[in-house]
């Protein structure tokens, strides 16, 4: 009966140390499937942003295009539209520099 109940005993404590190499395995997989998700947030919002980034830059350079296009349609339109003779545009010169200096 002694050597039943010896035997009952070291199950247990066998049993108890399967659980526990259990749990310890189930937070080892688990601490290791959570900072692996992690790491893969991380890259997916490093990727995100530096995509980001290249967009912004593609924009403010079509943007920086457009505009000198529109400014040289703008001067070329002016050129053919406006006809003034020499002294005329001696005088708008001057006036335009006296206001863009702030004289009067």
């Amino acid at each position: 009966m002694r050597d039943v109940i010896q035997k009952v005993i070291a199950t247990e404590a066998e049993a108890r140390r399967i659980v526990e190499a259990a749990r310890a395995e189930a937070d080892r997989v688990s601490s290791g499937a959570q900072k692996q998700g992690e790491e893969l947030v991380a890259r997916a919002r490093q990727e995100a942003r530096a995509e980001a980034d290249r967009m912004v830059e593609v924009a403010m350079r079509t943007a920086e295009q457009e505009k000198r296009e529109r400014l040289a349609r703008f001067v070329a339109e002016i050129d053919t539209e406006v006809q003034l003779d020499e002294t005329t545009r001696q005088r708008a010169v001057r006036a335009a520099i006296r206001c863009v200096c702030g004289q009067r």
